[in-house]
């Protein structure tokens, strides 16, 4: 069978390794095939376990990596048994360095442990974040017998002890089994001691998309094996199919890395992938206080206690326009599947940007003039809360409702078609809507068109079954007064649980910087409440 690398010698120093058999060199003319990593597949990390032995691993979020539990094992050969918590031995990692013997990239110690227990696997917590290296993105799909997956590593060579490069190689996937699949070399690739814990990886269209760990070899061609030895095959730890809890342990430590007492307006939609991409939940986009963005990129799985699994900040330096915004809501404006923004501004300018992305805001449209000598009035000045849902029955979140400053609501059905020539009025000024804290649009009751969340500045919540050009159509109350709920900062309504991307969860930045969400509401009210930050 396959050799377990980290049971090879133990000496004074590393336990060294590296990723191609007698290929990866630093002469081209001795190499037989395969390639170094030029400043590509940064996201491999290269692990010295208490100066005893050298591992790879791979960056998946910031402050994780996922690597082989066999690298932390007390004897391998017998049992790959890891505590969770603290490494047993001072661990530290280095990422985004693909030529150790230069500069760059991020060197952390490894804090805590996480194992799977069931497959040679182990996520590995890191100190702080790795800043500057693009963590490498969780395949989801399974693995198919013949597809071709790239491994990397910093492992011995075909005549390198300690390289100093990152090496990579092609392998063919093969038998695939419940926790294991095998691969095959390919133009004599071959995996070596310390490329254990390495990724095995997709590349799809130029982005790499994790698979695998590299669990075991039979070194064939690696310096110091037995030179009769001429496999070069492998078995990698399958990673597919544990996809979510990956995603889940990766994501615990993400959204406390943030202070929430600094978020202005946060709006749920679809900006890292399209609605028809039901495998994705929706993101959250944030504007901070002092004028800089973020996207919160929405989970693959279904565990409301990691609702989002990445950071990115939107193009916006402190001080952008963004600080001058004083109501945003998402909704699929253009059609595409895609989500834009609605963004009213400080002196009553109206905009539609028709799609937001991790590159910023596109497609904008002037729908409103701002105040200014040639427009010295606006009553937009006087939107006090918007919201988008689907209210015109068409079941496109286009649709603009508004909350005026006399405690009247109006609608603005199809903005992107028809800019703000569908204006229908809701209600009339009403005394007691001056209460109103914050509003949100959601499908709780399972009506035709989308509802409306009211939470009113005493805490008691509201929803509003079914609004349409016709009005409102009764009234649920699902939190009372003097509920928590009083001291929410922002409330955002989204799908980011639910398979079939119905919007009934609602996420709560507390006063405190506390972070709240309650899943699956309905019109029996919010059955339980997660503080995920807090």
């Amino acid at each position: 069978m396959p050799v377990r690398r980290p049971r090879a010698a133990w000496t004074a120093g590393l336990i060294i390794s590296g990723l191609a058999a007698s290929v990866f060199t630093g002469s081209p003319a001795q190499a037989v095939v395969g390639q170094t990593a030029n400043d590509s597949f940064t996201f491999t990390a290269k692990l010295d376990i208490g100066g005893q032995r050298s591992c790879s691993a791979a960056l998946v979020e910031k402050e994780w990596l996922i690597t082989a539990a066999s690298c932390f094992a007390e004897n391998p050969a017998q049992s790959l048994k890891v505590p969770a918590g603290a490494p047993r031995l001072s661990t530290t990692a280095t990422i985004g360095r693909t030529d150790l013997s230069r500069g760059g990239g991020s060197v952390v110690d490894v804090v805590e442990l996480v194992p799977r227990g069931d497959r040679d696997v182990v996520m590995a917590r890191l100190a702080k974040p790795a800043e500057g290296v693009a963590p490498l993105a969780i395949g989801f799909n399974p693995l198919l017998q013949g597809e071709d997956v790239w491994a990397s590593g910093y492992g011995r060579t075909g005549d390198e002890w300690v390289p100093d490069r990152l090496h990579y190689g092609k392998f063919a996937v093969g038998a695939v089994k419940n926790t294991s699949v095998g691969v095959t070399s390919k133009d004599g690739v071959a995996l070596c001691q310390g490329d254990t814990g390495g990724p095995a990886f997709r590349l799809l269209g130029g982005r790499a998309e994790l698979v695998g760990v590299n669990s075991q070899s039979w070194q064939g061609g690696c310096l110091g094996s037995d030179s009769a030895e001429t496999r070069k095959d492998a078995l990698d730890t399958r990673v597919d199919d544990i996809a979510g809890w990956i995603q889940s342990v990766s994501s615990r430590t993400l959204l406390s890395r943030r202070d929430w007492k600094e978020v202005a307006y946060t709006a749920s939609g679809y900006f890292t992938t399209s609605e028809a991409d039901r495998k994705r939940h929706m993101d959250l986009f944030v504007v901070w206080n002092d004028g800089t963005a973020s996207i919160f990129q929405g989970s693959d799985n279904a565990d409301p206690k990691t609702p989002f699994t990445a950071e990115y900040k939107v193009p916006a330096p402190p001080g952008s326009s963004w600080q001058y915004a004083r109501a945003i809501a998402a909704g699929n404006f253009a059609g595409s599947g895609s989500d834009g923004l609605f963004v009213r501004w400080k002196d009553a300018e109206v905009t539609e940007y028709g799609h937001l992305d991790l590159k910023g805001v596109h497609d904008e449209r002037m729908l409103a003039h701002g105040i200014d000598k040639d427009h010295p009035t606006s009553f937009w000045a006087n939107a006090r809360l918007v919201t988008v849902g689907a209210y015109s029955g068409d079941g496109r979140r286009d649709d603009v409702l508004i909350l005026w400053e006399n405690g009247s609501t109006s609608l603005q059905a199809d903005i992107h078609t028809k800019k703000l020539d569908g204006h229908v009025q809701l209600s009339e000024a009403q005394k007691s809507w001056e209460n109103a804290a914050e509003i949100s649009a959601g499908e709780f009751t399972g009506k035709k068109t989308s509802d409306l969340l009211i939470r009113w500045k005493d805490g008691e919540t509201s929803i509003f079954p079914g609004v349409d050009a016709k009005g409102y159509h009764g009234r649920l109350k699902i939190r009372d007064a003097e509920s928590p709920w009083k001291n929410a900062r922002t409330l955002t309504t989204g799908s980011y649980t639910n398979s079939d991307n119905r919007v009934n969860d609602v996420l709560i930045s507390w006063n405190n910087g506390n972070l709240g969400f309650y899943p699956d509401v309905d019109a029996e009210g919010t059955h339980t409440g997660i503080e995920l930050v807090g």
